[in-house]
């Protein structure tokens, strides 16, 4: 269907998921197109039908505010998918330990319904899945209709980057997957920005080898800081001098407590699971190295002989409200094994307790009560706290 004939045909969207991928992708197409957002979580869905994002992202935020948006959330999947033109699965994968895999239950049970309640339709999957998920989704309902075609979004800037997008991969290149690379790139600012199409499954190993590369350049600079530490030299001094070298770059270069947050851990592991036939180093070392680094900041925090530690915020980096496997967790739980006693600052959590630790909500007693405040991020709460914070926070971004 042309782009014309889309537009004919009613241009209706039907997005499933409305975490960070599914809601920025709901406000850039909902300024142009018929969106209907699809979700199981009743707030989630009140929320956006109140003009609000379910996630974390001012952009996402003041688009809803200023512009006009057509978005129909709901629960009803009946409707969602009622003469649809593209399905878009934005639904969660996340990695089972046990498995070494992703659990792609959920965008399977999404094919699955639409599949069998619908008879046209690109089907459009955003979730990130292993590689040759796509495939055998195709050879199982014998349809040419899936693609996948990969994310590139950042918590907190997921609409920016989609409104500014480094490249758009699509799988495929049949009428239908042209007709949605068109869209993303009609509603792209950047105009210039490069359209692949290439197969699906060599989109799915794009994504996978994309945030396995940022999560070796976080690896090698925490590695170096650690190397520094160690031997008493500045971390800022060997990253500066390093990365004026333009083949390396001034970016993405600040230590951390270990890479974290929702997509490198476990797209790293399901990049090595499917390794599984081919000979490689430096894909497990990119996943030894974290938990390496993160027990290396553990035994630092030790040589301190803290009374009471002060944990501040949760979240893998500023501006985000995730805290799913978030290094500053995982510092935690080793230290609560060590039998420190230990304290939470974070509004993000209602509750009194996080893993059953006290979470302090207010900062003046959080600060008085600790000898010693851990951050994976520094904010301007701390300042005048230097004394007893520490962190690996060196330039002050992510």
């Amino acid at each position: 269907m042309s782009m014309e004939g889309l537009m004919k045909a009613g241009n209706k969207i039907t997005i499933i998921g409305s975490g960070y991928v599914g809601m920025s992708l709901a406000v850039l197409m909902g300024q142009k197109y018929n969106v209907h957002l699809l979700d199981i979580d009743t707030d989630k869905v009140k929320k956006i039908k109140n003009g609000l994002s379910t996630v974390k992202d001012d952009l996402i935020q003041e688009y809803l505010n200023t512009k006009s948006i057509t978005i129909t959330a709901t629960l009803d999947s009946s409707e969602a998918f009622k003469d649809s033109n593209f399905y878009v699965v934005a639904t969660p994968t996340n990695y089972n330990e046990k498995t070494d895999m992703f659990d792609t239950s959920s965008v399977e049970s999404v094919i699955s319904e639409i599949m069998h309640n619908t008879e046209s339709g690109l089907i459009v999957i955003k979730s990130t899945i292993p590689v040759g998920f796509t495939q055998k989704m195709r050879n199982l309902y014998s349809t040419d209709r899936i693609i996948f075609s990969p994310e590139f979004l950042r918590e907190g800037s997921a609409l920016y980057d989609n409104l500014y997008p480094s490249r758009i991969i699509v799988g495929g290149d049949s009428d239908e997957s042209q007709n949605f690379a068109s869209i993303l790139k009609e509603l792209s600012l950047n105009k210039n920005v490069e359209v692949v199409y290439m197969k699906s499954e060599e989109a799915e190993a794009v994504k996978l080898f994309s945030n396995t590369y940022l999560a070796m350049r976080i690896s090698f600079f925490n590695e170096l800081d650690s190397f520094a530490m160690k031997n008493n030299m500045s971390s800022i001094n060997l990253i500066k001098g390093i990365c004026l070298d333009s083949r390396i770059g001034d970016f993405y270069n600040n230590p951390s407590f270990g890479y974290g947050g929702y997509c490198l851990p476990k797209d790293t592991k399901q990049l090595l699971a499917n390794y599984k036939n081919v000979p490689q180093n430096i894909i497990q070392a990119i996943v030894d190295s974290n938990k390496t680094r993160k027990n290396f900041i553990a035994d630092q925090i030790l040589l301190k002989k803290p009374k009471k530690v002060g944990i501040y915020q949760l979240a893998m980096k500023m501006g985000s409200d995730n805290f799913r496997s978030s290094s500053i967790v995982s510092i935690m739980k080793i230290l609560k094994k060590r039998n420190i006693q230990l304290e939470i600052y974070e509004n993000l959590v209602e509750e009194d307790y996080f893993l059953d630790i006290k979470v302090e909500k207010n900062f003046h007693l959080f600060k008085n009560s600790c000898d010693l405040i851990i951050a994976n991020r520094i904010t301007d709460d701390l300042q005048g706290l230097e004394y007893k914070v520490f962190t690996r926070d060196l330039f002050g971004n992510d």
